[in-house]
């Protein structure tokens, strides 16, 4: 058996080094009404590697690919067209090999990739600097709330109903064990006034969403200016980066801190990941923040040279001082999203944004004209929430019976929803799409309804 190389003489060697008698040795402290006396019986006994390739293959022949079906999901997880270069240069053994650079003088190759990243996000966020990537949009998003309670030293929080129901279940699993009070406001497709209203001296942030999780953009300066009379610090949430390449940056809306999902750009759907998050900031708050900073220099000899600037992670400081338990960066997604990036260019990106655009509205056309059919987002960039008049669940599986991908029910990223909001429906366009896939998507709907 090749995975298990190990003969008897072998095992026994090593239980003698540590002074047991048998494996069963290992498990003296689980308690013995916790241990199985017999194999499970629903699942199969063990099989040879051919057989379980088969099984294997006939369960994901149950899957239906993103390409190849009229496809509208979104919420949070795009499916973009990636160019194979990018592919091509990140499985090159020297990037797709790489670990944490703890030793600059050996590492220049992936300290200089980091640093390139940080200059991109930064620049697309509006940010003065941004950190070397997070896991994903949602832990950058919890890792926000726990900065801005240090820098302003207060521990409530405002989360707008329009921030992603799994950013704010994050963020709360992160607050509720150090001591942060969450206030997550009432689902809704624009909430900018019921932010402002519950503003207060004590409060250290307001999360804020643009584009939101319905679609909808919003200039959130009023809200920027808001709490910022009140001493508190404005975390602005995206999960949809490609529309910076058509609308204003957050950073330039007066987010103090600006996070969001950055999968977008040189990453797949890999099936929910890995994806890679976006952190950035004002440069005042930089020692605040968490995870890593790539900075250049020189060298003694004058010749330009990258070094590990800041690393606040408990890997480098003592735990107690840490601003992040975070253990490490999407390093190879952030080199997707570099190169990618760098191959559109200012203008690339804007190309594609405005076509992603483009093919939105061209759905809220489509879908507007539906009967029983109304679409909520009146702002939007790529995504749309529209309001059916059946469970958008129910319908989502009926549309995908039909070989349409339909959307994302409202339901799904929220189980306690109210009863109107499980009749929402999140359906995002990309450039991927084609007028077909439009006609296929309503024609499909009139059919479900």
């Amino acid at each position: 058996m090749r995975y298990l190389p190990l003969s008897d003489e072998n095992r026994q060697s090593m239980l003698g080094a540590i002074g047991a008698k048998n494996v069963d040795d290992f498990f003296t402290d689980i308690p013995v009404f916790a241990r199985l006396n017999a194999p499970i019986a629903e699942l199969p006994s063990h099989k040879t590697e051919l057989e379980v390739s088969r099984h294997l293959s006939a369960m994901a022949a149950k899957n239906v690919a993103a390409g190849s079906v009229p496809f509208f999901c979104g919420a949070g997880a795009y499916r973009h067209h990636v160019p194979a270069s990018v592919d091509h240069i990140i499985q090159r053994s020297e990037f797709l090999t790489t670990y944490t650079p703890y030793q600059p003088e050996i590492a220049q190759g992936t300290l200089q990739t980091l640093f390139e990243f940080q200059t991109q996000v930064a620049r697309l966020l509006d940010c003065e600097v941004a950190n070397a990537s997070m896991y994903d949009g949602s832990t950058a998003c919890a890792e926000a709330v726990v900065m801005a309670a240090r820098v302003t030293k207060r521990n409530k929080i405002i989360i707008s109903g329009g921030v992603h129901p799994h950013y704010v279940a994050a963020a709360q699993t992160l607050a509720q064990n150090i001591g942060l009070e969450i206030m997550v406001l009432d689902a809704s497709i624009d909430d900018e006034k019921a932010v402002i209203a519950h503003l207060a001296s004590d409060i250290a942030c307001v999360v804020v969403s643009c584009p939101n999780v319905f679609g909808t953009i919003s200039d959130l300066s009023d809200i920027s200016r808001a709490a910022q009379a009140q001493g508190s610090l404005v975390v602005g949430v995206f999960t949809e980066v490609m529309a910076f390449g058509l609308i204003e940056p957050l950073g330039a809306m007066g987010c103090d801190i600006v996070v969001g999902e950055g999968q977008s750009i040189g990453n797949a759907l890999n099936f929910g990941g890995p994806y890679v998050g976006l952190f950035a900031t004002r440069e005042k708050y930089m020692r605040q923040m968490p995870g890593r900073l790539a900075g250049e220099t020189v060298d003694l000899d004058g010749n330009r040279g990258f070094v590990l600037t800041l690393s606040t992670r408990e890997q480098h400081i003592r735990r107690e001082k840490a601003t992040s338990n975070i253990c490490t960066n999407s390093g190879l997604c952030a080199l997707a999203f570099t190169v990618h990036l760098s191959l559109l260019g200012q203008k690339g990106l804007g190309q594609v944004a405005a076509k992603c655009h483009e093919m939105a509205v061209e759905v809220a056309q489509a879908l507007e004209s539906i009967d029983r059919v109304t679409v909520l987002t009146e702002a939007f960039f790529n995504e749309i929430a529209v309001s059916l008049p059946k469970p958008a669940a129910q319908v989502v599986d009926e549309l995908a019976a039909k070989g349409v991908l339909g959307g994302v029910p409202y339901s799904r990223l929220d189980p306690n929803c109210s009863a109107q909001m499980r009749n929402v429906l999140l359906v995002a366009a990309t450039e991927t799409n084609t007028k077909d896939d439009i006609r296929a998507l309503a024609d499909a709907l009139k059919e479900v309804l």
